[in-house]
């Protein structure tokens, strides 16, 4: 696999191994959010975003995450979605959580002080569920180090002990083969594997679960009928998961909407080889180096005690991220073996290389 899958949709302009911080836009998206904004700034009528736009982006997410686009919500990021479902629980409610995932799935549950949250190591998820726990919440890849959940063992646990399930997709949804109907709710936030704007975040939900997820944060974009006036309190919500819509975003979903068009055009099955290849080559090669990389098949790499390498990297043009005493690297449809190779060439040539 010697190029990327992107052909030339994206042009970065160094080796960018960063997309567990923030993906590429493609062209066609940053065509479509230049488009937007001049229609905006020109007075143009559609300059004020199109609905009909943010469909198209729900059902190209619902068709990447394999359920129907009457089971997925729009918004802006993880945290509100999240604090849709925690202010959705009760009183004194178990909430069983991975011990440092990432801030903006945790926190809207921590924050609320009428639920108990309780925390358990990755790989000790499953068998940390216990009868009284309502919700388990987790990401489906650790944003630290890429490590990838067993989430076929928490759901079998969750529903063994009748708590709800809930999964963060932000760092997998794009690459990793996902069915988001098998789950509860899923959140994810568009701008990594998605490629898309920041301002875009999708919720799934069953159907057994909207029976008792309220609308909690609903506007007038909420309502069954948009055409009516958007005038005093909505009666009638969208029969769908879209009756838990936020005012959407429209640059970002502009933009989304492309962006999730490429996704598409790939596929997540051909990107899931590519990705998950390119990170074996770097997984080897930082072995052969004398450094040990978290195990696994992710797409996203941390080498424990290299973070102090970040900036040194940075500055041979290799962007990368420093995360808890890591060196992490991701690697998605726009990077290539050149990009691999590059990255090892600066570990190899630095004094801890040596």
């Amino acid at each position: 696999m010697e190029t990327s899958l992107a052909g030339a949709e994206f042009a970065p302009a160094q080796t960018y191994l960063n997309t567990a911080t923030c993906g590429l836009l493609p062209r066609r998206a940053v065509t479509a959010v230049k488009e937007l904004a001049e229609w905006n700034a020109q007075g143009r009528p559609g300059g004020v975003g199109s609905l009909e736009v943010v469909a198209a982006a729900r059902a190209r997410y619902a068709r990447i995450a394999g359920v129907g686009p009457d089971r997925v919500a729009v918004g802006g990021s993880v945290a509100v979605h999240a604090g849709l479902i925690a202010g959705s629980l009760p009183a004194g409610a178990e909430v069983l959580l991975a011990e440092g995932d990432f801030s903006s799935l945790l926190t809207p549950f921590a924050a609320r002080g009428h639920l108990t949250t309780r925390y358990a190591p990755l790989e000790e998820l499953a068998g940390a569920v216990r009868p009284g726990t309502a919700l388990v919440a987790v990401s489906a890849v650790q944003s630290a180090d890429g490590r990838v959940a067993d989430l076929a063992a928490v759901r079998e646990a969750a529903a063994g002990h009748g708590a709800r399930l809930l999964v963060d997709t932000t760092q997998a949804v794009g690459w990793l083969p996902l069915d988001a109907g098998g789950y509860d709710y899923t959140v994810a936030g568009g701008y990594k594997y998605l490629c898309s704007p920041r301002g875009t975040s999708f919720l799934t939900v069953t159907e057994e679960a909207q029976e008792s997820l309220p609308p909690l944060h609903a506007g007038w974009i909420a309502a069954e009928d948009l055409n009516g006036a958007p005038y005093g309190a909505v009666r009638s919500f969208a029969a769908a998961a879209r009756r838990y819509d936020e005012p959407p975003a429209f640059l970002a979903y502009h933009g989304a909407e492309r962006s999730l068009a490429v996704i598409e055009e790939v596929g997540v099955e051909a990107i899931h080889a590519h990705d998950t290849a390119l990170a074996a080559r770097f997984r080897a090669g930082v072995a052969a180096l004398g450094h040990e990389p978290v195990p696994g098949d992710s797409a996203v790499v941390a080498v424990p005690g290299l973070g102090g390498r970040e900036g040194e990297l940075l500055e041979a043009g290799v962007v990368t991220a420093a995360r808890a005493g890591n060196l992490r690297v991701a690697f998605h449809l726009y990077n290539s073996v050149a990009d691999v190779d590059r990255a090892l060439d600066v570990l190899s040539s630095g004094p801890a290389g040596r």
